[in-house]
C-alpha cells in the first residue's frame, strides 16, 4: 500500500501555505520593527509636515519605543513560534522522528534569510518609506497587544527594580546634541560634511554649556581711558585705537565709570569745537559726560544666556566680573560670535594675526594666549580643556610650574616647546604632534 498520498494530503498542503504565511507575518514584524527604530524622527517630521499621514501615524507610535518594540517582539515571536511548531509535526509526520533536527534546520535557514537578513536589509536601507508603509498595521498590533505588552512591562520594571535598575520612560538614549556632534563626525570622516560647517553648528550647540570667562579678553589686554587725561590725548588715543568702545576709568584702573564709544566722541568733540570761541575749545570737555553706564556681567555666566542679555539689551560690549567685584575681563557680541562662525576680522584688526602658523617640517608656532578650543578647531587635534582654556594654561597646568624659554614638555600625544615668556606669561609656543 503506498502511503506518500496519504502524506501528502489536502492537511499538508495546507500546514505548507500557514507555515509560509506565518514566515511573511515574521518578516513584516521584523523589518517594521527595524524601519521604526531606524527611522530619522527628524525626517519624519518633515514628510509629517508635507502631508504624509503614513509619517505622522509612525511619529505617533514611536513615541512611545518600549511600548512599541514590546508588541512588535510579541507577535515575531508569536508567529515564530507557531510556525516551528507546525513545521516540527509537519517533518515529523514526513520523515519520522528524524523530522525534528530536519525541522529545525529549515526553519532556521528559512527565518534567518527570508523573516530577519531580507526583511531587516530592505527596512535599514529605506527606513522612513517602510516606517511610514507600515504604520497602519503596526498601530493595530500595538492597540491589540497593548493589554499583554503593559503587564509584560510591569512584571519587566518589578523584576529589574529588584536589582536596583530603575527605568525613566521619559529619558532618551541619547541627548540630541549627542546625536547631531555623532551624525557631524561621522559625515566628516565621510567627506560629507565640510569641517566648517562642522564647527559653525557644533559651535552653536556649545554656546549652553561655555561660559563667559572662556572666551573674555583678560583685563591684562583691555585697551582704557584714563578719565584724567588730557582731551587731546583721549582723542589721540581712540584714534590710534583699533577698538570703537573703551572703558573709562578714574584713578584705578578698577574704578570703571562708563564706557564710551569713538563716534560719541567724535562727536561731543565736533560740538565742542563749533561752540567755543577761543583757542581752547576741549577746555570744558570732559569724556566721563558723554560715558554710558558699563554693564557688568559674572563669569559664570554660559555664552548663550550672554548673547541673549546683548540682543535684548542692544548692547556688544560687557564687563566680566568675578563674584568678588573684581574686573576680570570684558567680552563683546563678536567673541561669541566667533565661536560659531571661526575667527572675525576686518580692516582695523592686527594683520595676520590669528594664533597658530604651520611650518614646513610638520611644526606649529602657537600664540600662547590662544584657546585650546581655538586651536582644535584650527588643527583638528583634540587637546583637553577641562583644565585650562589657553593652551599656556594646559603647558603651566600639566607641567606644575612656569616654565622658561627652551624647555621641552611632552604629554597628551603632542611635543610642546617654550619660544618665548614675557613676566610669569607664555606667549609662544611650538608645538609638534609625537
Amino acid at each position: 500500500m503506498d502511503t506518500a498520498p496519504a502524506i501528502l494530503d489536502g492537511a499538508f498542503w495546507i500546514s505548507c501555505g500557514i507555515i509560509l504565511f506565518l514566515l511573511v507575518l515574521s518578516g513584516f514584524f521584523s523589518g517594521s520593527e527595524t524601519a521604526l527604530t531606524a527611522a530619522s524622527r527628524g525626517k519624519l517630521r518633515g514628510q509629517a509636515d508635507k502631508g504624509s499621514k503614513g509619517a505622522e501615524r509612525a511619529l505617533r507610535i514611536t513615541e512611545d519605543n518600549e511600548r512599541l518594540i514590546g508588541s512588535v517582539l510579541l507577535g515575531n515571536n508569536l508567529v515564530n513560534i507557531l510556525a516551528a511548531s507546525l513545521a516540527t509535526a509537519l517533518f515529523t509526520r514526513v520523515f519520522g522522528e528524524s523530522g525534528v533536527a530536519l525541522a529545525t534546520l529549515v526553519m532556521t535557514l528559512l527565518v534567518l534569510i527570508f523573516a530577519e537578513v531580507l526583511p531587516k536589509t530592505y527596512a535599514i536601507t529605506n527606513a522612513e518609506t517602510a516606517a511610514a508603509a507600515v504604520s497602519r498595521p503596526i498601530a493595530l498590533v500595538v492597540l491589540v497587544f497593548s493589554p499583554v505588552v503593559s503587564a509584560v512591562r510591569f512584571l519587566v520594571r518589578g523584576i529589574l527594580r529588584l536589582f536596583g535598575v530603575t527605568i525613566d520612560p521619559d529619558s532618551n538614549i541619547l541627548a540630541v546634541r549627542e546625536e547631531i556632534a555623532g551624525a557631524l563626525q561621522i559625515g566628516r570622516s565621510e567627506g560629507v560634511v565640510e569641517k566648517e560647517d562642522r564647527d559653525r553648528i557644533l559651535g552653536a550647540l556649545d554656546l549652553r554649556e561655555r561660559m563667559v570667562e572662556e572666551v573674555m579678553l583678560h583685563r591684562s589686554g583691555i585697551e582704557m581711558i584714563d578719565a584724567a587725561n588730557d582731551p587731546s590725548q583721549i582723542l589721540e588715543q581712540i584714534l590710534e585705537s583699533n577698538h570703537t568702545r573703551l572703558p573709562v576709568y578714574r584713578d584705578d584702573p578698577e574704578n570703571i565709570i562708563g564706557v564710551i564709544h569713538a563716534k560719541d566722541v567724535l562727536r561731543a568733540m565736533y560740538e565742542h569745537i563749533n561752540d567755543a570761541d577761543d583757542d581752547a575749545p576741549f577746555k570744558s570737555f570732559k569724556i566721563a559726560d558723554i560715558a554710558v553706564k558699563p554693564y557688568f556681567v559674572p563669569e559664570t555666566s554660559t555664552l548663550d544666556e550672554q548673547m541673549r542679555q546683548f540682543l535684548r539689551r542692544r548692547t556688544h560690549f560687557a564687563l566680566v566680573v568675578d563674584e568678588y567685584g573684581s574686573l576680570q575681563g570684558l567680552i563683546t557680541l563678536e567673541d561669541i560670535l566667533e565661536e560659531i562662525v571661526g575667527e572675525i576680522t576686518d580692516e582695523f584688526d592686527p594683520d595676520a594675526d590669528h594664533g597658530v602658523t604651520k611650518t614646513e617640517d610638520g611644526q606649529f608656532f602657537v600664540d600662547g594666549a590662544m584657546t585650546i578650543r581655538d586651536l582644535n578647531r584650527a588643527t583638528e587635534w583634540d587637546l583637553p580643556d577641562d583644565e585650562a582654556n589657553t593652551v599656556a594654561g594646559l603647558v603651566i597646568h600639566e607641567a606644575q610650574m612656569i616654565p622658561t624659554p627652551s624647555q621641552v614638555f611632552s604629554f597628551h600625544g603632542f611635543r610642546f616647546e617654550v619660544m618665548a615668556r614675557d613676566g610669569n606669561r607664555i606667549t609662544q609656543l611650538k608645538i609638534r604632534p609625537l
